[in-house]
């Protein structure tokens, strides 16, 4: 068995979201992605399936030319391939869900960060 929390311990970063694995499992990693408001994570795709949680806050989910505006609640799951955006309307804490197949190093990538999480 594995417990974590999307709540506790949250640290906010004036320049860049705050990505954390909360958890790596037989099928899936847990990320926790901690937005200030304003912040983004330009365009992107991935080589998996994603799927998104707004756990806090409001942010813009661009896909396919359309915005969607997520807010506390909202689950979103994405096919592979397919170009997006996110920008926070607010600060606000997101749950990204990968496949055991996917690198977070890649999710830290679209947001500047190297592979220590700096």
């Amino acid at each position: 068995m594995k417990q974590s929390s999307l709540l506790k311990d949250v640290i906010y970063s004036d320049d860049k979201p705050m990505i954390k694995v909360l958890m790596e499992t037989g099928f899936s990693k847990e990320i926790r992605i901690a937005f200030k408001e304003g912040q983004e994570m330009k365009e992107h795709k991935t080589n998996f399936p994603i799927s998104v949680e707004m756990v806090l806050g409001d942010l813009d989910f661009g896909v396919n030319g359309e915005v969607l505006e997520l807010s506390k609640g909202d689950l979103l799951a994405l096919e592979a391939s397919v170009p997006h955006n996110l920008k926070a309307k607010s600060d606000c804490i997101v749950r990204l869900s990968l496949t055991k197949n996917d690198d977070i190093n890649r999710v830290k990538k679209v947001v500047g960060l190297d592979d220590l999480g700096k």
